[in-house]
């Protein structure tokens, strides 16, 4: 059984930055592909990062790429998800998953956390 908790959400202007951490409980985080997904008001949840299990080969949806950054550090039993220029769009409730896979976007996951509030304003 693995317990995701995430933290680092809040309220920033169009253009900052902030960094989401995901903490997770048991001694096989290592194990495990972490994903960070999101879900805006009135849309479906989608992929947003992935950072493998054992290759930590890294991947992202377009809309990221070259503003996101996924990082692990396995001592920590931590993902993090660095968010740089914001834009009003990425608002959304940010949630970390876990899968003990290759990466998938899917949504497929093992282990989801409840979620962290991320509101860009304009």
């Amino acid at each position: 059984q693995v317990q995701l908790v995430e933290s680092g959400g809040g309220l920033v202007q169009a253009g900052g930055s902030l960094r989401l951490s995901c903490a997770a409980s048991g001694r096989t985080f290592s194990r495990y592909t972490m994903e960070w997904f999101r879900q805006a008001p009135g849309k479906e949840r989608e992929f947003v990062a992935a950072i493998n299990r054992f290759s930590g080969n890294t991947y992202y949806t377009n809309s990221v790429k070259g503003r996101f950054t996924i990082s692990r550090d396995n001592a920590k039993n931590t993902v993090y998800l660095q968010m740089n220029s914001l834009k009003p769009e990425d608002t959304a409730v940010y949630y970390c998953a876990a899968l003990n896979s290759d990466y998938s976007i899917s949504g497929d996951m093992d282990y989801w956390g409840k979620g962290t509030l991320v509101t860009v304003s304009s």
